[in-house]
């Protein structure tokens, strides 16, 4: 059967009566067909999977009870902050999705000079949301029980303003860069990693990253799309330094 589990942004206590969300009950009752009496998991970001028994089963509206909770510790031995450059269409989901199932912690959208994607206030706070519904979505599939943050978009310019080099490793994917992941120490605190959108880095937000610490980071011989050099820089930095 499938994987049930489902988020909810509501404490989670044992003994608890809970609502699942409209999204939720609706993908129980019409997707899995479930049923007074069954059995499925919750969490809410906090690090447990809660079981529940399902006691209300209505077309959207499904209540149950916790029934027990579980410490989960599958996540990964580092921390990355994802830096992505905003793509179009599908891209920025897909990025967004399997970079939570790889194990990020924190992913930070930039508006970058290349990006083709340009959002209003009003279509960037709507993003935000629908982004951060896909980061819950590979969290329910993936088994993770702690939700990353999607950030509001910002300018690289103002992100760096705002978050000044400390002891974080920064690594930038530029196809010039004169060393390979494997030629860097193993990361001490958190890794801070960037990647442009479809056109790339301009040579400006590359000189401003690498002024700020920014080491720049070669993946082989070949051109990769964003979202492809994203998600291979993590499987990489995984493999090298992480659980993988």
């Amino acid at each position: 059967m499938a994987n049930l589990r489902f988020f909810t942004d509501s404490p989670l206590t044992i003994n608890a009566e809970i609502q699942l969300s409209e999204n939720a009950a609706a993908h129980a009752t019409r997707a899995l067909r479930l049923n007074v009496g069954d059995s499925a998991t919750v969490f809410n970001g906090d690090g447990f999977d809660y079981e529940c028994t399902l006691t209300s089963v209505k077309k959207n509206a499904v209540s149950a009870t916790i029934t027990g909770a579980k410490q989960i510790s599958n996540e990964s031995p580092l921390s990355i902050t994802l830096l992505q450059g905003i793509s179009s269409g599908d891209r920025m989901d897909f990025t967004i999705q399997k970079a939570v199932e790889l194990g990020v912690t924190k992913i930070q959208p930039i508006n970058s000079q290349r990006s083709v994607v340009k959002l209003s206030a009003e279509r960037a706070e709507k993003r935000i949301e629908h982004w951060q519904n896909v980061a819950i979505s590979a969290c329910e599939q993936s088994g993770r029980a702690y939700v990353p943050k999607v950030l509001p978009p910002l300018s690289l310019e103002t992100w760096l303003s705002q978050n000044p080099h400390t002891d974080t490793t920064r690594i930038l994917l530029n196809p010039v860069g004169a060393r390979r992941l494997i030629e860097i120490a193993k990361p001490a605190s958190s890794i801070e990693l960037l990647i442009g959108a479809e056109g790339g880095l301009s040579n400006g937000e590359i000189d401003l990253a690498t002024s700020q610490q920014f080491q720049s980071i070669v993946l082989g011989p070949r051109i990769l799309r964003t979202e492809t050099a994203a998600l291979t820089a993590i499987s990489v930095m995984q493999s090298l330094w992480g659980d993988f």
